[in-house]
């Protein structure tokens, strides 16, 4: 059951997307390796696809809604098995499942069209 809206969920990319890039410094795990770049560089993407997506926060209407839920989905379940994809599981890996099965999730129970009735009725105030 599809019950997110894509306005919602645009805001928590965004949100998400940063949490990503600070989260090694902000956890402790900024040593340079795949623990710390994984999830600096899925921020970043996140961050670029949500500018581009076709949903109410976007800058360019370039992806369709559908595809950026795929592509969540996909990104969320590498960043939650890369602690033993890439071999740092032995020193930190909740970050990286938690988040990465937080994604997986909104990707399953956010709508795939977005509301333009709402941002129609909006654009006229």
């Amino acid at each position: 059951m599809r019950f997110l809206s894509t306005r919602v969920h645009g805001i928590i990319d965004y949100l998400t997307g940063g949490l990503l890039i600070v989260a090694p410094w902000l956890f402790g795990f900024a040593d340079g390796t795949a623990a710390q770049w994984v999830p600096v560089l899925l921020g970043v993407a996140i961050i670029l696809m949500s500018l581009m997506t076709d949903y109410e926060v976007s800058v360019a209407k370039v992806i369709p809604m559908g595809a950026h839920l795929a592509v969540d989905g996909l990104g969320g379940a590498l960043l939650a098995v890369s602690p033993w994809l890439f071999g740092f599981a032995d020193r930190t890996y909740l970050p990286h499942l938690i988040i990465g099965i937080a994604e997986i999730g909104l990707s399953l129970v956010t709508r795939t069209h977005p509301d333009r009735a709402r941002d129609a009725a909006v654009s006229r105030y």
